[in-house]
């Protein structure tokens, strides 16, 4: 599994595979243990071992880890919901309505609107079908759909105008 990993605000990509761990071209071995009745674990990496404490912080893939002593804040996320969770902080910090585009390759189940419509923030307007799993795919803000780009059964890649808005 790749994972997306921001630690204290620099970005890389992990890939775990059983008890290996990619980190850039190096593969090391690792092994994280709980300690029974404690929030403490005993992360192994080749023949280091580190004391780690992990709290689950407000949002999804978010922790506030503690790694012999020194805290880190970490947001870990699955390659797939860190595409979507950047895509969505792109269009909150747009101002008015943004188009809608394809945040992964998928196949479009419905579409929820039509032109004319005037849809509310948080609105469906696509519902996507990727990795076996749907997706709506909500507007970011309020406006009226100026254009309609695809119809169900649709396959599109990632970053395809799905929705204009106006």
């Amino acid at each position: 599994m790749r994972y997306v990993v921001d630690v204290d605000g620099e970005r890389t990509t992990v890939e775990v595979a059983g008890d290996e761990v990619r980190l850039g071209d190096e593969v090391v071995r690792a092994r994280l243990v709980d300690v029974e009745g404690s929030p403490v674990s005993l992360l192994t990496v080749g023949d280091r071992v580190y004391r780690v404490i992990a709290r689950r912080g407000d949002a999804r893939g978010c922790y506030a880890l503690t790694v012999d002593g020194r805290r880190f804040d970490v947001e870990a996320l699955d390659e797939r919901m860190r595409t979507i969770r950047d895509l969505s902080a792109a269009h909150q910090a747009a101002s008015g309505p943004a188009p809608l585009v394809a945040p992964m390759p998928g196949l479009v189940v419905r579409v929820q609107v039509a032109v004319g419509d005037v849809v509310a923030p948080g609105q469906g307007l696509v519902v996507m079908e990727a990795m076996k799993m749907e997706n709506e795919l909500r507007a970011q803000a309020a406006g009226t759909v100026r254009a309609v780009h695809v119809a169900p059964g649709a396959a599109v890649e990632k970053g395809h105008l799905l929705v204009e808005l106006g």
